[in-house]
């Protein structure tokens, strides 16, 4: 009989809850619903709606209760970093704060004046950024925040909606490696850094990996949903590591980039690659599934345009690219990862003053600002994947884009013709197929990753680009080196 996979995968834009069945055929994926994901600003504050998000999640499972499908399991998968407090009596002290609040800025300096920065790097391999959740909570309880003082447990969110769907505390390893809290060789929270920010490993849930069993729907959610008990996996939580999971590749040298509104541009290997050099160039070394770690550098990615379409109106992204073609290329370039770009109030108008300061053509057209996004990106994935390519202790023949940004043509074009190397794009559903096919190997369907790649790449259409242009965007990328600032 055929096993149905719940897959809850969370973006910081948007989630939706997807069922997974494995066939004759390959894989099949069914979308049940698809809903948005605010911030929510109040008081000076960033926050998720963390009870929304629960409440999709639960209408999600009922639309599957009400088909008449049967679920074998639920896994969730969420953005890194951010995390839920909770009160010694169970309860969600507040709602979370978000990785993009202004709190954290400076965090890591004044983190740095206890414990180096060299000392937590060697520890972590994570790379430096202000909303990790080690800088996070050094800032809450620099501020006294009463939340955080209140806590008994500290959640990250995959496992804060597991809590509420199970009544289990977990710390999920792929999650937790983004918090920089997490010892890379040991593969376990480090008790010096929980030191330096007022914790202990009993502040944490029981620590699981990938495919372990978080606990099954309490009586209330089963009541709720009109389900059953049904199991509860720790999938990789963290949305990247269920997306690499499922890159359709035939054998190991490739690097990878997950692209949607952040790109994660990374190769897969056996062990943390910690040196100076990774060090010097912020590259992070974060949990992956059977064993793997995924040597990474965050980039900024579609963030740049969604934050320019909110003053662009109901627009389609056909209709932008096609603007975007007819613009004079290499007209203007940015630094998407300028901490100008991390959350203006107005992302066009940071990007026009950008061109300004840098002595550049000012865009005046909205084609111009998203051919400026685009080749921007691609110079910057060539950027980082001459230093990936480095580092990487296997040859890099292939770059695998996955995730919603395989599905944008004009991208993944430039892409190949700036890093010179064939671009695979796809899956565009990388994440949720990663996130099933853990559960699906915790329910024995499956053995190992290396045979569910096979199986994604026989039953998933992909498309190939060939680099082009080569000359032109060898000149760009001259170009582009000058004008980072």
């Amino acid at each position: 009989m055929k096993q149905n996979f719940f897959a809850v995968d969370l973006g910081a834009t948007s989630g939706r809850t997807v069922l997974g069945t494995f066939t004759g055929n390959g894989l099949e994926l069914k979308e049940i619903n698809r809903f948005s994901n605010h911030l929510i600003e109040v008081g000076g504050h960033f926050y998720w709606d963390i009870y929304a998000l629960y409440r999709h999640i639960i209408d999600g499972l009922k639309l599957v209760a009400h088909s008449g499908e049967s679920v074998a399991s639920i896994g969730i998968d969420t953005w890194g970093v951010d995390f839920v407090c909770v009160g010694k009596d169970g309860n969600l002290l507040r709602q979370p704060y978000a990785y993009r609040d202004p709190h954290t800025v400076g965090a890591p300096e004044a983190f740095f004046t206890r414990v180096s920065h060299s000392a937590v790097y060697e520890k972590t391999g994570i790379q430096i950024m202000n909303f990790n959740s080690i800088f996070q909570l050094d800032t809450l309880r620099r501020n006294h925040d009463s939340a955080l003082e209140a806590a008994d447990k500290i959640i990250f969110m995959p496992d804060a909606l597991s809590y509420m769907l199970t009544g289990e505390m977990v710390t999920e390893y792929t999650i937790a490696s983004t918090a920089q809290l997490v010892n890379a060789y040991t593969r376990h929270l480090e008790p010096e850094l929980l030191e330096a920010v007022g914790l202990k490993e009993e502040n944490f849930g029981r620590f699981v990996f990938p495919g372990e069993k978080v606990g099954i729907l309490t009586e209330e959610v089963q009541k709720i949903t009109g389900l059953g008990a049904i199991p509860v996996i720790a999938v990789a939580g963290h949305d990247t590591g269920s997306a690499v999971a499922a890159v359709p590749a035939l054998d190991g040298d490739f690097a990878y980039l997950s692209s949607g509104t952040w790109s994660l541009m990374g190769v897969e290997t056996a062990a943390p690659v910690i040196n100076a050099e990774t060090e010097a160039l912020n590259f992070t070394n974060e949990g992956g599934v059977a064993g793997t770690i995924r040597l990474l550098k965050n980039i900024c990615g579609m963030w740049l345009l969604e934050r320019c379409r909110l003053n662009w109106g109901q627009i389609s992204y056909s209709e932008l690219i096609s603007e975007a073609e007819a613009s004079e290329p290499f007209r203007s370039l940015i630094n998407p990862d300028d901490d100008c770009f991390v959350n203006p109030a107005d992302m066009e108008h940071a990007i026009i003053e950008y061109c300004r300061t840098t002595g550049q053509p000012i865009p005046e057209q909205r084609g111009q600002i998203v051919r400026c996004i685009f080749e921007s990106l691609a110079l910057r994935y060539r950027q980082v994947l001459e230093n990936l390519c480095a580092l990487s202790p296997h040859p890099v023949k292939t770059l695998h884009v996955i995730g919603g940004g395989s599905r944008n043509d004009l991208l993944n074009r430039f892409t190949a013709n700036a890093i010179k190397m064939p671009v695979v794009a796809g899956p565009s559903e990388a994440t949720a197929i990663g996130n099933v096919m853990v559960q699906a190997m915790a329910a024995g369907e499956a053995t190992d990753i290396a045979g569910m790649r096979q199986l994604i790449h026989r039953s998933i259409p992909l498309k190939t680009y060939q680099p082009k242009d080569m000359e032109a965007w060898d000149m760009a990328y001259i170009h582009f080196k000058n004008c980072i600032r």
